[in-house]
């Protein structure tokens, strides 16, 4: 009984809840993980930057690299992981390596340099009570960086809230999007109906219900319009609530699901549709987001996290890449943005779409390119290479 409650309550968490309640605390297994460390023969690198990314990355052929890790695929084409010999660790927060402190204690102890890079944090508008079992990881990592990265300004605003100031230099950098990969689609998409997506993993009922109604709003106003919903849902009862909800709320021939994918097939995915529907409250940089822009299609989401700062909502009207929903900020409460305002944002966007999706693309160009992020990436692991580098 208490294994199957124990269960019920991993799977009702959010992701990064569960997969700290899931991982094994065990003192033999950290045991000998410090152990490979030791027998690991590390040796400090000279001659430039030689990049651990902790073993995170699957290298099985054709295996499916999502969340945290994506960002890693961009620099290991550049700085291929070096397991032994290396001088600097880069880890990021969603993707921690297990005896991340441990790995990093070890290898500056050796001289290597840290580079942290910080997405969301825990409040309890979301982790509740786990929070600070959360959080406490990554405060600890932050505080041993030589550089952090963090990937918003809304980022280092809720890091600063919840973990604490960086102890070193820091820089902000929207997570990089390859814009020859993700791209609008060669031709534009034929005549029919207003294609809405939702992609990501869904984490909690409202922000799939949200827009459920939303599309119900926009169907109620005369507007063809069909919705995809792409990617796990992982509160308990999920599929079949969304499906009860469907044919109760008359959209039953209206909305598609497609539970899982690929990189290469989120890239499809995005070039069948014409706007990603995003209602995720404070969400601090979504990759998803970025993609779509990189594709094409303009956003409708919430106005809080990241989003106003991916979407360009402080800029000239003519860089917009969406129309963002007035919600309340709160790290106590989670609060969905009202579905009639989503409608009300699809359909201004729907009055001029190919300008919007015009929009969109440039900004993504403008700001997300993986190129300019790479750059930037470089001259921050030169300066601590050369930082560690015998004689410097």
């Amino acid at each position: 009984m208490i294994d199957r409650a124990r269960d019920f309550l991993a799977r009702a968490l959010p992701r990064p809840v569960r997969r700290l309640l899931r991982a094994p605390v065990s003192v033999p297994a950290r045991l000998r993980a410090l152990a490979r460390l030791h027998l690991s023969g590390m040796e400090l690198a000279e001659n430039g930057p030689a990049v651990h990314y902790g073993g995170v990355l699957p290298r099985a052929p054709g295996a499916i690299v999502n969340g945290g890790k994506v960002k890693l695929t961009h620099l290991d084409r550049i700085y291929p992981e070096q397991l032994r010999r290396y001088n600097l660790l880069y880890l990021v927060s969603s993707a921690i390596p297990p005896h991340a402190l441990d790995l990093v204690r070890f290898a500056k102890r050796r001289g290597a340099r840290l580079v942290w890079n910080q997405n969301g944090v825990a409040y309890p508008a979301w982790a509740g009570p786990f929070s600070e079992e959360v959080n406490q990881p990554m405060r600890e990592l932050l505080a041993l960086a030589d550089h952090v990265v963090y990937q918003s300004a809304f980022c280092r605003v809720s890091a600063d809230r919840f973990l604490g100031a960086a102890p070193c230099p820091a820089t902000v950098l929207f997570n990089p999007v390859d814009t020859a990969f993700f791209a609008p689609p060669a031709e534009p998409l034929p005549g029919g109906p207003l294609r809405l997506l939702a992609m990501g993993t869904h984490t909690y009922p409202e922000r799939v219900l949200g827009v459920l109604r939303c599309l119900e709003k926009l169907r109620a106003t005369g507007l063809d319009a069909v919705l995809t919903v792409a990617g796990p849902m992982t509160w308990p009862g999920a599929e079949a609530e969304v499906q009860r909800c469907a044919q109760e709320w008359g959209l039953s021939g209206c909305v598609t699901r497609h539970p899982a994918f690929s990189q290469a097939q989120a890239a499809r995915i995005y070039r069948e549709h014409h706007v990603l529907l995003h209602p995720k409250y404070m969400d601090p940089c979504p990759t998803v987001v970025i993609e779509a822009l990189a594709s094409g299609l303009p956003v409708v989401g919430p106005q809080s996290g990241g989003l106003p700062e991916l979407l360009g909502t402080g800029e000239a009207p003519e860089l917009l890449g969406g129309c963002l929903a007035p919600v309340t900020e709160d790290w106590d409460r989670l609060h969905a943005p009202d579905p009639g305002a989503l409608a009300g944002a699809v359909l201004e966007i729907a009055r001029d779409l190919p300008a919007w999706q015009d929009r969109a693309r440039a900004g993504a160009l403008r700001r997300f390119a993986v190129e300019s992020w790479l750059a930037r990436h470089r001259e921050i692991f030169e300066n601590l290479a050369g930082a560690v580098a015998p004689g410097a």
